[in-house]
């Protein structure tokens, strides 16, 4: 990855992931907040640059590197909204692992901006096939990952 790239994607910490985004106006309603469908872009490309940074690409588990394509599915998503965002803010989107087991992981991230908590968040995510079924995760993904006693 370039390091224009790496500097797109955010840095990762002792915890996890930090990634800065700016509100622009497509993510706001008529009022200038942030629409609250919006949150979910900004919680996605969390996720995303996260996993980009620890070194497992979307590009890889399509390809099938690890003896079958495989592909990742949202299976629940908890959203306290705690205050809005608005026009231009710059959000600080955190992201840690809180639990790998199987071919599941659960992901903790909160936006805050200037320090102000805005959303918090619970995402649980699946490995899958092609055909849809679960799959363990890959051996080498596990170890990618910050460790914060969140591995099973």
């Amino acid at each position: 990855m370039s390091e224009l790239g790496k500097e797109l994607s955010g840095k990762l910490t002792a915890s996890g992931h930090l990634l800065h985004q700016r509100v622009y106006f497509e993510d706001t309603d008529f009022t200038g907040i942030v629409y609250h469908a919006r949150y979910l872009h900004f919680l996605e490309r969390g996720r995303t640059d996260f996993l980009r940074l620890v070194g497992i690409h979307h590009g890889e588990i399509d390809e099938g590197l690890h003896g079958e394509r495989l592909a990742w599915v949202v299976k629940r998503m908890n959203i306290e909204f705690v205050a809005p965002a608005r026009i231009d803010d710059v959000l600080a989107i955190e992201t840690r692992v809180k639990e790998i087991s199987g071919a599941r992981i659960t992901m903790a991230q909160r936006i805050f901006s200037d320090g102000k908590a805005l959303i918090e968040a619970q995402v649980e995510a699946a490995v899958v096939n092609s055909g849809g079924r679960p799959r363990r995760f890959p051996k080498d993904w596990i170890s990618r990952f910050p460790q914060t006693g969140a591995h099973k």
